[in-house]
């Protein structure tokens, strides 16, 4: 089971942003939220609310254990760049960019895997086949 939440348009650089998320990737969510709370970077307040946003999807909106919880995927792609002036001597100005990106975080629980059917001794690939397909429903 996976849970999203997404924010988009925040007023952070992606490589910014990047370097947090990388921080807290693979981890459970109450050590990322630790690690979050504790980190002086601006990202880390910002991706911090997305994981407590992405935690409470997976609680209320399928009812999901949260001291199972761990991030599965955390990405954070560039958006639109706010384009400025700053007015420079002699009638001059300089174009300054201020950078945007979108937060995608991505929580579930460990889903365990069913392991894979064997072929009996004897039998061809195509009823392997077909016996893994009705095992599947």
């Amino acid at each position: 089971m996976e849970t999203r939440a997404t924010l988009y348009g925040v007023r952070l650089s992606a490589q910014k942003g990047r370097l947090v998320a990388d921080q807290v990737r693979g981890l459970p969510v109450e050590k990322a939220l630790n690690l979050l709370a504790f980190s002086p970077k601006k990202g880390a307040h910002i991706i911090k609310k997305v994981l407590e946003s992405a935690i409470a999807n997976a609680e209320h909106n399928d009812g999901a254990d949260v001291d199972e919880l761990k991030v599965k995927t955390i990405f954070v792609e560039q958006a639109t760049a706010l384009k400025r002036f700053q007015a420079r001597a002699k009638g001059r100005g300089n174009r300054i960019t201020q950078r945007t990106c979108h937060i995608f975080v991505t929580v579930g629980d460990e889903e365990k895997e069913k392991a894979p059917v064997k072929p009996a001794k004897g039998s061809t690939k195509t009823e392997a086949k077909a016996e893994a397909k009705q095992a599947k429903k």
